[in-house]
């Protein structure tokens, strides 16, 4: 109950924080407030904040040619503007991406880091991994909002305002934009700070939505990876893979979904990518089903449901529950590592491990085909092959949208009720605009 009653006010501060001046919140005079103490109480308010729920990575795939939306009235209305690129759209239902909820588990990370001295009744090591856990959830969520609203990171992505860095519990001060590099700079800063603490390698089946050593080195491969600084990447990727590098074999009976909760290759599970509404929302994109070997890729009886009587596929991979919650897999971390390998031009490092990937998706017949292909591509074929590779592998898992931002930015085009819509290369729809609703409540975002 103590717990409750704190948890419950952290998210009405965090609510005001990031939406408003902190006048209305300090209006507010909270009755019955208790302050956590013990470390099952910290523990307790670092699961409130894990508990918070968000998908926008799945709605995001909506804005590539992964998925489509369904004909439907109550689809379309949530949903259509967004599959559109229109974001300018004043539909009043569609789809508001998150805001509020990043910034209120920020604000219960950084309750427990501020008070990490304080926390008694546990030994060093539990408190360290707790501490060690919010530092890795406070840049993570950092990662997701400047993905979201931020310019990638490249040439000039790194000078250009994003979103707010909060990095304690100062309500009275009212948020201003950073940088994205003040962003990333901060969210490499976490992420060594939760290196010196964490110290569970890995977390049994229940907690796996928990934070570990082996996912602190998956996250920092992706962290690079977007960054674009390959060495760092791959060094990373090989970090993670030297401790976990088991994959499904998908040419076994018994193989599990490689996202599935339960499957050899999940790292960590704190996210369920894919909600009841997303998943019922879209079909399975044809342009993205055309890209897998029909006769040798694994996958796509893996990854599509059979077609209805018009020929649409629903999407198998994920069914809307808590089964399919997965934030990093080994999958991923192969691919990660064969990418820098191949942009530092280490072709050898690169073909190995994404053949090691592709031998447990392609029958016999197509592993054999594919490392032979690999063996006569120079660089940029190769690359070109993993980001392919990439795009099916993690179909439906919320990567897309992000991949097509931090590599080529294509050109899209779609033909929805009989009109085209155009995404340009390097559009600037690439990155969200910041929900009106927090910029209408504190203007100075926009600058």
């Amino acid at each position: 109950m103590k717990v409750t009653k704190y948890t419950t006010l952290a998210f009405t501060m965090a609510g005001c924080l990031l939406l408003s001046s902190c006048d209305s919140f300090l209006d507010i005079q909270p009755v019955g407030k208790v302050i956590p103490n013990t470390l099952s109480e910290y523990r307790s308010l670092l699961t409130k904040a894990y508990q918070q729920p968000f998908n926008d990575r799945a709605i995001c795939d909506m804005r590539t040619n992964d998925v489509i939306i369904k004909d439907d009235n109550h689809e379309q209305g949530v949903y259509g503007e967004i599959e559109r690129w229109n974001d300018g759209s004043f539909k009043t239902s569609t789809y508001s991406f998150n805001w509020e909820v990043y910034y209120s588990i920020i604000y219960y990370a950084n309750a427990i880091i501020d008070n990490k001295s304080k926390i008694k009744e546990g030994s060093r090591e539990e408190i360290d991994q707790l501490v060690g856990e919010a530092y890795f959830l406070r840049g993570y969520i950092h990662f997701i909002l400047v993905n979201l609203y931020g310019e990638p990171y490249g040439k000039k992505g790194p000078s250009k305002k994003a979103i707010p860095l909060k990095l304690d519990l100062d309500l009275e001060a009212i948020p201003t934009r950073n940088t994205v590099e003040e962003i990333y700079t901060a969210i490499l800063d976490d992420i060594a700070k939760a290196r010196t603490l964490i110290n569970k390698e890995t977390w049994e089946e229940r907690y796996l939505y928990r934070f570990s050593v082996i996912a602190a080195d998956a996250f920092a491969s992706r962290v690079h990876l977007y960054m674009g600084k390959w060495e760092e990447a791959y060094a990373e990727a090989e970090n993670a893979l030297a401790k976990k590098s088991s994959l499904e074999n998908l040419n076994e009976a018994d193989s599990k979904m490689p996202n599935e909760y339960q499957s050899v290759e999940i790292i960590n599970a704190y996210e369920q990518i894919q909600s009841s509404s997303t998943q019922r929302a879209c079909w399975a994109g044809e342009e993205l089903r055309k890209t897998y070997d029909t006769a040798n890729d694994l996958r796509l009886k893996k990854y599509f449901g059979e077609p209805n009587k018009d020929g649409k596929y629903s999407i198998a991979k994920a069914d809307g529950s808590s089964k399919y919650r997965c934030s990093f897999r080994t999958g991923e971390v192969y691919l990660n590592a064969a990418e820098a390998a191949a942009r530092l031009n280490k072709l050898p490092e690169a073909r190995k491990r994404l053949l090691q990937l592709m031998e447990k998706r392609y029958t016999p017949e197509g592993y054999a085909q594919k490392k032979k292909a690999l063996d006569g591509m120079q660089r940029d074929e190769l690359i070109k092959e993993i980001l392919d590779e990439r795009a099916r592998e993690l179909a439906f898992e919320g990567h897309r949208w992000f991949d097509l931002r931090r590599t080529t930015r294509p050109k899209m085009e779609k033909t929805l009720e009989n009109k085209k819509f155009v995404l340009q290369q390097d559009d600037p729809r690439y990155t969200l605009r910041l929900p009106v609703s927090a910029t209408e409540a504190n203007p100075g975002l926009l600058n």
